[in-house]
């Protein structure tokens, strides 16, 4: 029996993202990439778990041709179109059954094309990127697309002059005749718009020394400016890690692409700049606080739907704010009042705690997100407010949350009734009045 909704996930967002009926538990994924050609060669073996008996199943795929399909090492009848690899093994998976599929593709990957433009595996002037967020895995993996995490295995293999950084633990490099293969492993749980591979002609470097692991891939020649504006990184983690609690992965990469980029992009245990973001000023510092902190909500907490996410993007603005506030800066105050006034400008026609497919990544969403948090921080006191964040990171580390289980949380930290707190800066179109300390 196959369950209804296969070829769709339960996210209220993107539900033709995602497969029902199985489970992924992990991913090892071999790959060749051409970077002149921009050509990809792939096998990808899926280890999986049926959680209702299946006669068929289905995988999200971009643009590639696929040359086979196997489950349990047998070659099986499948179709891809529309962005849906369609399976159909040569008998029924159980109830409970672990099952491998292996998928060989090759192709020219290009990002998945939708409202938030390209996302996903894109070219760069000389290299590649991959930033997916939240619907781009496609673009050069099988996977099944939706809000559950699974471990990872990447190898990797490019013209020798390229590094190649993947999300995970460097495992291996072997060197061949003018190619060099990367091996990287993703041992804590990630969903896959989580999953990252960039190639460029980087230098690899200390970005900070700590008790975390802190590196740098960039282009040689912005290595002075670089170290200028990154030079407080070390302090910034360890300013984090005291507020949210220890970090949650082995080692933090920043990469510097050697083209612009409109954002940066956060990856598991990675994100990743433009160079414009390198200017010698330190003048995108904050943002170098927000992408470190969503390592924290985002990355090892994630979303269990894609409505929530708040929780990533308000946490990481008001991450901003804090390290503003403890380095100088202007003050948490000083930009909670700063953005509660600009907001008083703008329509009320945003609810946070739902804003909609088309509005999720809206400014409003991460500054009223951020301002709620101050307003739950004026209600419960420091002392309990931080308390709470430490401990909300440690009760659901490597996990999926919701908003719900936020107010729930938060609550057992203060006498203080938060429900109308909640409602009123989540809830509600229109804007509470500023919240004071």
């Amino acid at each position: 029996m196959t369950p209804p909704g296969a070829d769709r996930s339960t996210d209220s967002y993107l539900p033709g993202h995602g497969n029902g009926g199985y489970r992924v538990l992990h991913y090892d994924l071999e790959l060749d990439y051409r970077v002149v050609s921009n050509r990809l060669a792939g096998k990808a073996t899926i280890t999986a778990q049926a959680v209702q008996s299946l006669s068929r199943f289905s995988l999200d795929l971009g643009v590639f041709r696929v040359q086979d399909v196997r489950v349990d090492g047998h070659r099986t009848p499948f179709t891809h179109r529309a962005g849906k690899l369609r399976v159909k093994p040569d008998k029924s998976l159980g109830y409970g059954a672990v099952f491998k599929i292996e998928v060989r593709y090759s192709g020219s990957p290009v990002p998945i094309s939708g409202r938030w433009g390209d996302i996903g595996w894109d070219e760069l002037t000389d290299g590649a990127l991959v930033a997916s967020q939240p619907n781009g895995a496609p673009s050069w993996f099988p996977c099944n697309d939706r809000l559950e995490k699974a471990t990872f295995l990447v190898t990797l293999t490019a013209p020798t002059p390229y590094t190649v950084v993947a999300t995970g633990d460097l495992v291996s490099r072997r060197r061949g005749a003018g190619n060099t293969t990367w091996v990287y492993e993703r041992t804590e749980p990630t969903v896959p718009y989580l999953m990252s591979v960039q190639v460029g002609r980087y230098e690899l470097l200390e970005l900070a020394a700590g008790d975390v692991v802190q590196r740098a891939a960039i282009p040689p020649r912005l290595r002075n400016v670089f170290r200028h504006d990154f030079g407080r990184h070390g302090e910034i983690m360890n300013v984090l890690t005291d507020m949210f609690g220890p970090y949650p992965f082995r080692e933090y990469v920043v990469v510097v692409a050697d083209d612009e980029l409109d954002d940066p992009i956060e990856a598991q245990g990675m994100a990743v700049f433009g160079r414009n973001h390198v200017d010698g000023w330190r003048t995108y510092e904050r943002l170098v606080a927000h992408e470190l902190a969503h390592q924290w909500f985002g990355n090892s907490l994630t979303v269990a739907d894609w409505r929530h996410i708040w929780l990533n993007e308000g946490f990481a603005t008001y991450a901003e704010w804090l390290w503003s506030d403890v380095s100088g800066g202007p003050s948490v105050e000083a930009l909670a009042a700063q953005w509660h006034t600009t907001l008083a400008t703008r329509p009320f026609d945003v609810v946070v705690s739902d804003p909609g497919v088309s509005r999720m990544f809206d400014p409003i969403v991460y500054k009223r997100g951020a301002l709620t948090l101050h307003a739950l921080r004026a209600r419960a006191g420091d002392a309990a407010f931080f308390a709470l964040l430490r401990s909300w990171v440690a009760e659901h580390r490597h996990a999926t949350v919701t908003t719900a289980q936020f107010r729930s949380h938060a609550q057992r930290f203060t006498t203080e009734p938060l429900g109308q707190l909640f409602t009123a800066w989540l809830d509600q179109r229109a804007l509470p009045p500023l919240p004071t300390r």
